[in-house]
């Protein structure tokens, strides 16, 4: 059956004139919320003693957890390090001096970047507990007006969430946030460097799996007959835990002067005996590091301290001695540097370390690859990925999620990867050109937060960047030598997956530039009067879209080509704002776009990049309660009752949900119930009813809430102000309808030929092919209207 869906569709060149009246910008607040985020960080500093104290037992608990999750794919990396430091030229130097060296070499490697860089230093920059590339451009963008996307708002800045770093702002922050705020071609490329970054570890993402399995597996001539299939994350403590223990049997019986090679001094006669090739196997000793990154990407799953705690008296050690009991056995046994992990293993424990090895390699592909959902999901709300399904693998643990469409393609290019190298040398090459990238770039944001976010002298920020350049540098130039060897799957991966994410953000953004440049005026709705020059029907009109201010140009489309409108209408935003997680009572931002007799809102629901935006079958029922509270707020606040009616659509509040059990402004009843709704079963009309009826007999087990609103018997509120709220209420019980744009976007005929092709090739493509708005809104297909749209950018 046909789903009763309108579709007006004509050109947008049609519109009334933009709009000559500068609308107000919403700089309006609840009451009393100035002042609540510092009093509220001030309180936060003198309960941090206790707070940790009291939260010790919980970080030794999160840390045993963070075995698997975190420490997964670190955990493997001895699986593969040294065959792949003594491949190619480097086999000529095969001797106890080299290997030495090469001991001396990851040490340091695990010393300086996963201890020094992540543990100590980068573990502070969480975003309100969130880590990785995003949160880190996420800072960014709140301290200084990096973000292309020009729908921030000032009410954007109360969010609790939002204040991070010391108050005010240093002269050395301030040149440096004005300098690129000033040019738009280093927004740009510094948001190309983020790209980049999310790219390497999806990427990452792809390599690892084939990596950690193939090397786990090398030890058995018969290659993979008889392995241990999936894994259970709760039992990656017990899984790693015993890999760790188990490596000491393979340290204390072949070579005691091992230790001497802590000593950088081996480093240096490391490169004097084998010079350009010894550079050149590098990229074979950063294999050493791969998994770093998540010490810092899965930081909001659990906590800085849980992190340390974890790898300074566990991970840490045990991958010292690990890196060498192998260093010590394979310098009295050169010829078994090819299979150096499963040769340094006595014979009596061969197969219980094959065994858990393998399944470590199992979790720590799976952390990986939840990682890769994860980033997608975060690229996704900062507008830099298209809409895809996602999918909440646990109610009990925040931010568990499944992408399938994601997960497919990483199983099909993994599959191509373990088929296509068949061996780890090549797959080696590309994974480790893929962490070095992310390090690399994580290096240059943390720099740019020293400075902006907290404050520091451009002198100690510049430091810290080349000191640790210098030493990635080397690493990554070495990984970039081996690209024709394997190293050029990363680098594709990664540019097919930021060119998506940056055609995606770059036709978002044409398309919201276009809203804003023709956004309905308000002089032209005030002209039409309350009725706007229709019939106004009974019911809430809904209408989506993407601007935070100013009517949106399918509004006019909509009164131009139906005779009727909806008594109450309110224009609804939903919007992602670089946080990681808006407060249920800071969601809703409510304000009135003309006066009071047209019944014309606008609600705005803010989500952070972490939140989930669950079907929770309540949205609608929030809503009416939210504006029932700002009518009674505008009946009472001074800054709510200025006549000039050109000031409509700026005054916006924040309407918090705990309102709603203090004391609402109206009486809620609920009830749950199955089928029709009452409103659609009371209708006149039989069409609308029988329409309904064919919906809900192909959705039987739909349950729906039914809620009732009431106003209470108050003496002392204003008859304007019940008559609203009755208008209101009368409204919802006669239905709600969601109107929505379906537009086509399409480059103008004097673009240039890259444009055209990002837009009309690229952009569309992706538009077709991704999950519609009103899905991933959930918005009920029976309720739906949409209005077709060419925009010409």
């Amino acid at each position: 059956m046909n789903e009763p869906d309108i579709a007006i569709e004509e050109e947008s060149n049609d519109l009334p004139p933009p709009t000559a009246v500068g609308e107000a910008q919403e700089s309006t607040r609840a009451a009393g919320q100035d002042g609540q985020n510092e009093h509220a960080q001030i309180e936060g500093k003198k309960r941090t003693s206790k707070f940790v104290l009291a939260n010790f037992p919980t970080s030794l608990i999160l840390a045993y957890q963070s075995f698997g999750v975190v420490y997964g794919d670190l955990s493997t990396s001895p699986l593969y390090v040294y065959r792949s430091i003594f491949i190619g030229k480097l086999q000529n130097h095969q001797n106890p001096e080299t290997i030495f060296g090469a001991f001396s070499l990851i040490f340091w490697t695990l010393t300086l970047i996963p201890l020094l860089k992540y543990v100590i230093l980068l573990l502070s920059a969480d975003d309100n507990g969130e880590g990785g590339t995003f949160a880190l451009y996420s800072l960014l963008c709140r301290h200084g007006k990096f973000s292309l996307l020009p729908n921030q708002q000032a009410a954007d800045e109360e969010l609790s969430a939002y204040k991070y770093g010391p108050p005010g702002q240093s002269s050395s922050s301030v040149s440096v946030k004005r300098f690129l705020e000033k040019h738009k071609k280093l927004r740009t490329a510094l948001l190309l460097v983020v790209l980049l970054g999310a790219g390497m570890v999806i990427g990452d993402g792809v390599v690892t799996p084939a990596m950690s399995v193939l090397s786990s597996v090398s030890g058995l001539e018969a290659a993979h007959k008889g392995l241990p299939q999936g894994g259970v994350r709760s039992l990656s403590c017990i899984i790693l835990v015993g890999l760790f223990a188990l490596q000491h049997c393979g340290t204390h019986k072949w070579n005691p002067k091992i230790l001497l090679a802590l000593s950088p001094h081996y480093i240096i006669k490391f490169f004097g005996q084998t010079g350009r090739d010894g550079w050149i196997s590098l990229g074979g000793v950063l294999l050493a590091i791969t998994g770093t990154e998540a010490m810092f990407a899965d930081l909001g799953h659990f906590s800085a301290c849980s992190i340390r705690i974890a790898f300074l008296f566990l991970v840490y050690p045990c991958l010292v001695v690990q890196y060498m009991g192998q260093a010590a056995f394979l310098s009295k046994n050169i010829q078994e540097i090819p299979n150096s992990f499963y040769g340094s293993i006595p014979d009596s424990v061969f197969w219980p370390v094959f065994v858990i090895a393998t399944l470590a390699s199992i979790v720590g592909s799976q952390a990986i690859i939840s990682a890769t959902f994860s980033i997608i999901k975060q690229c996704h709300a900062l507008g830099c990925f298209p809409r895809v399904k996602v999918v909440h693998t646990s109610k009990q643990i925040h931010g568990q999620i499944y992408i399938p469409e994601i997960n497919w393609i990483l199983m099909i290019l993994t599959l191509a990867v373990a088929l296509g190298f068949k061996d780890t040398t090549a797959i080696g090459n590309a994974y480790g050109l893929a962490v070095m990238s992310v390090m690399f770039i994580t290096t240059f944001l943390m720099a740019l937060v020293m400075v902006i976010v907290w404050q520091r002298s451009i002198i100690l920020a510049v430091g810290f960047l080349l000191f640790f350049w210098f030493i990635e540098a080397s690493y990554l130039v070495a990984a970039f030598i081996k690209v024709p060897q394997g190293g050029w799957v990363s680098l594709v991966l990664s540019f097919i997956f930021m060119s998506v994410m940056f055609v995606w953000h770059y036709g978002t953004r044409r398309k919201y530039n276009f809203d804003l440049h023709n956004k309905v005026p308000l002089k032209w709705i005030l002209g039409l009067g309350p009725s706007l020059g229709i019939v106004r029907v009974p019911g809430i009109g809904l209408i989506y879209s993407e601007l935070a201010t100013g009517v949106p140009a399918i509004f006019s489309h909509f009164v131009t080509n139906l005779p009727a409108f909806h008594k109450v209408l309110v224009f609804v935003c939903v919007k992602s704002v670089p946080v990681p997680y808006v407060s249920p009572e800071e969601r809703f931002l409510i304000g009135r776009i003309c006066p009071r007799p047209y019944r014309m809102y606008r609600c705005i629901v803010r989500y952070g990049y972490k939140d989930l935006q669950g079907d929770d079958g309540n949205f609608e029922n929030q809503l009416i309660q939210s504006i029932a509270e700002f009518i009674q707020m505008e009946a009472v606040e001074p800054q709510f009752s200025s006549p000039d009616s050109v000031s409509y659509d700026g005054r916006m509040a924040v309407i918090s949900s705990r309102s709603f059990e203090s004391g609402s402004s109206l009486i809620v009843s609920e009830m749950e119930e199955f089928g029709l709704s009452n409103s659609i079963q009371s209708s006149k009309s039989i069409t609308l009813r029988s329409l309904r009826s064919a919906y809900d007999d192909e959705n039987p087990q739909m349950r729906r809430r039914h809620v009732r609103f009431q106003i209470p018997q108050s003496p002392g509120m204003d008859p304007s102000v019940r008559d609203e709220l009755l208008e209101l209420i009368q409204a919802k019980e006669a239905g709600v309808a969601y109107i929505m744009g379906h537009s086509y976007i399409k480059a103008r005929r004097s673009s240039s030929f890259l444009k055209k092709l990002v837009i009309d090739f690229g952009y569309s493509f992706l538009r077709k092919n991704c999950r519609g708005p009103a899905v991933a809104l959930h918005i009920p297909h029976i309720s739906l209207i949409e209005v077709g749209m060419i925009y010409h950018v």
